[in-house]
């Protein structure tokens, strides 16, 4: 049974209408209106695609939460071979809501990392909703130390509403966990990529998405808070979540302009729910592409590329390849409001004087 969501109810009576035409009741099937059925079939596809072509950030929140949304295990089924599924922190257990392997996609070896919500209430239960906990994150750990002594390259599936925040979660460190999740990120010799195929929520996703690239779906979101949390914190009232959701900038065409994510995949007509083996193909080709950019690369070349995409969010500086630097071989570009900023601390002194001057001046004047 197809869910749709609220936006989509001229498409569910079209395709209700499209299921009566093909199994019209006791009629033979060579009663069947074929030409009404193809130009049924017509108007769902510009239907879908006037209305997906024109979705606001929450409409783009709601597809991304859809229940019929593929889910990271479906992914690792349908692109990796000889996924090896390996398990624990070996410290306190093992967190179902995120599965881990080695696999290989084409040829090549690489590690996976799947946040996964599950897909009916038995197994989002089971998978906590697809909020890690910090024996999931130090899973993580582990595994990406390992990928990286083996010069492993590491793929990691983003699906999460945020870090579980239940007490048990806080007290077995969950803080620490996410924070030496990110490091252990920043820190490897080897390519990381990270695709955002739902959402992408606060210091849960970010843990892994720390990476050389972060790619998203199309209709897929990342933002520090959801936006029904973000308009009971502004506003007071989760109603506005339209208007949080626009403000924060959590699409992935925003953030694309904004420079936060690197790629965006598009998906099937109608949302990535409406054809599972094409979004998994779009995904496959996509991360195929981007091992290949990092395959001559150097350790330190590929460590050198993911600090500099972080450092030139926001401010278009970084740490670039400089001739003139025989030593790092790195030049840090630095934007012209920070220059401004440390020529004033360093001339503090002389403007102190020169404003010690001006008060006297007009003290005298006043006398």
């Amino acid at each position: 049974m197809k869910n749709y969501l609220e936006f989509e109810k001229e498409i569910k009576t079209l395709e209700e209408e499209m299921e009566l035409l093909k199994s019209p009741g006791g009629e033979s099937i060579s009663e069947v209106d074929t030409n009404k059925i193809k130009v049924t079939q017509n108007q769902i596809n510009l239907k879908l695609k006037n209305v997906y072509s024109n979705l606001n950030s929450w409409q783009k929140t709601q597809v991304a939460r859809h229940e019929d949304r593929p889910r990271s295990s479906f992914y690792i089924k349908k692109i990796f071979k000889d996924f090896t599924k390996l398990s624990g922190d070996r410290y306190f257990g093992d967190d179902q809501s995120v599965t881990t392997g080695f696999g290989l996609i084409g040829d090549k070896s690489v590690l996976v990392i799947g946040q996964e919500k599950g897909e009916d209430l038995n197994t989002r239960i089971e998978k906590n909703f697809g909020m890690m906990q910090p024996e999931g994150y130090r899973k993580c750990i582990r595994l990406m130390k390992l990928a990286d002594r083996f010069k492993i390259p590491i793929i990691s599936f983003i699906d999460t509403p945020g870090a579980y925040p239940g007490i048990g979660a806080e007290q077995r460190g969950q803080a620490s966990a996410i924070a030496h999740s990110i490091e252990c990120c920043m820190s490897l010799n080897v390519p990381n990529i990270s695709v955002i195929i739902g959402e992408g929520g606060s210091g849960g996703a970010i843990a892994l998405a720390s990476s050389n690239k972060v790619i998203m779906l199309e209709n897929s979101i990342y933002s520090v808070i959801s936006p029904e949390g973000c308009a009971s914190i502004l506003w007071r009232d989760p109603g506005k979540s339209l208007e949080a959701a626009e403000a924060m900038k959590l699409s992935a065409q925003d953030l694309l302009k904004l420079g936060v994510i690197d790629d965006i995949i598009p998906e099937p007509l109608g949302g990535a729910h409406r054809n599972h083996d094409e979004i998994a193909n779009n995904i496959k080709n996509t991360l195929l592409e981007n091992l290949k950019y990092f395959e001559n690369m150097s350790s330190e070349e590929i460590f050198d590329h993911r600090k500099n995409k972080f450092l030139k969010i926001g401010r278009g500086g970084g740490f670039t390849k400089s001739s003139t630097d025989g030593e790092t071989g790195l030049e840090f570009k630095e934007p012209i409001f920070l220059k401004l900023k440390r020529t004033l601390i360093q001339n503090k002194y002389i403007l102190s004087a020169l404003g010690l001057a001006v008060i006297a001046s007009i003290i005298i004047l006043l006398n």
